[in-house]
């Protein structure tokens, strides 16, 4: 069984959206310094790093991240290869067969800008006619390879478009070397009760190209036998 780490690690270092808290992780007590153990204080804002958008990020009466149905962020999930695009419309979607699936992640040009420490406003990102297409395939969790689904001059129009209708979104994915394709998907989010957003832990499992990979059952929490 193949594991795939999909998750940026979170540090003072990261690349934060502008305009959200800093990331900061300092030293609360060290053996060192003659404590018991060694404790960390850390302080970032709810859309930090790898993280998930709840309803509640643009709808008072959406889903808070705490509510969220688990069964939607475990299990299959489709990574599309959509390169040399910065706005990612229809017309670039329909170029796939995405009919009954429910997770799709976009795997874009973005990927590579984590190496850069420094934010990046020209980063790729879905359009209000690319989440309006999502939205009408049935699909119930999209994700993509930077800190926003949406353009960074947006309005808001495609993170309303996908939430308001109960779409979860996870934003900050690392897909490079990951190949397009058919995968498990793990990405459980911290449980803030009552939170917009939250840190995830994402993890991709398996690949298209082993047909033999048992498939996660989230109503039994087990990996049926082959």
């Amino acid at each position: 069984m193949r594991i795939h780490d999909i998750t940026v690690s979170l540090s003072s270092d990261l690349p934060i959206y502008p305009g959200d808290p800093g990331i900061n992780i300092e030293p609360f007590s060290r053996i060192s310094q003659g404590d018991s153990a060694n404790v960390s204080r850390i302080s970032m804002g709810s859309h930090s790093g790898t993280h998930m958008d709840a309803p509640f990020h643009f709808d008072d009466a959406g889903t808070t991240v705490d509510e969220i149905a688990l069964e939607t962020v475990i299990g299959k999930a489709l990574v599309l290869e959509i390169l040399g695009a910065k706005e990612i419309g229809r017309q670039e979607l329909e170029k796939f067969r995405i009919e009954g699936e429910e997770r799709l992640l976009l795997k874009t040009d973005n990927s590579k800008l984590w190496q850069q420490k420094e934010f990046s406003e020209g980063y790729a990102a879905l359009s209000k006619e690319g989440a309006q297409y999502l939205r009408d395939a049935g699909v119930r969790l999209v994700g993509i390879d930077y800190l926003s689904i949406e353009g960074f001059h947006g309005k808001g129009d495609v993170h309303r478009t996908l939430l308001e209708d109960g779409i979860l979104v996870i934003e900050g994915l690392n897909l490079e070397g990951i190949k397009a394709g058919h995968y498990q998907l793990i990405c459980l989010p911290l449980k803030l009760k009552g939170g917009d957003g939250a840190p995830v832990r994402a993890l991709l499992v398996g690949g298209s190209d082993s047909a033999a990979e048992p498939e996660f059952d989230p109503h039994t929490s087990k990996w049926p036998l082959a």
